[in-house]
């Protein structure tokens, strides 16, 4: 049974979708870790008497206080950007099924 050339390219840009999608999952997995990173840090300076930051290659004492806002911004920043990943990955998905939905009925005719 020949596919027809549509079929065909449909095909394949299902399987760059897949691929994008992949791509969408691992950055939203590093933002994720990220996130747990920060909140960690922010856990740990809760109880912390004093405050370090690391610059480069050296760690310096900071105002606690400077860290908590640092870290705060640092949130929001992380959250927001898996809040826009999560976005584009739910529109990709809609237009993966759309082909696949696709592509099968042209392949049953």
């Amino acid at each position: 049974m020949a596919m027809s050339k549509e079929v065909e390219q449909k095909i394949s840009q299902l399987q760059l979708i897949e691929q994008n999608l992949q791509n969408y999952l691992m950055q939203k997995q590093n933002l994720q870790n990220q996130l747990i990173e920060i909140e960690s840090a922010q856990k740990e300076l809760e109880t912390a008497k004093k405050a370090y930051k690391i610059v480069g290659n050296i760690m310096v004492s900071s105002a606690k206080e400077d860290l908590v806002k640092d870290l705060n911004e640092k949130k929001k920043i992380v959250e927001l950007r898996i809040k826009n990943l999560e976005k584009q990955e739910d529109k990709i998905k809609k237009k993966a099924e759309e082909l696949k939905k696709d592509v099968l009925s042209n392949m049953k005719e």
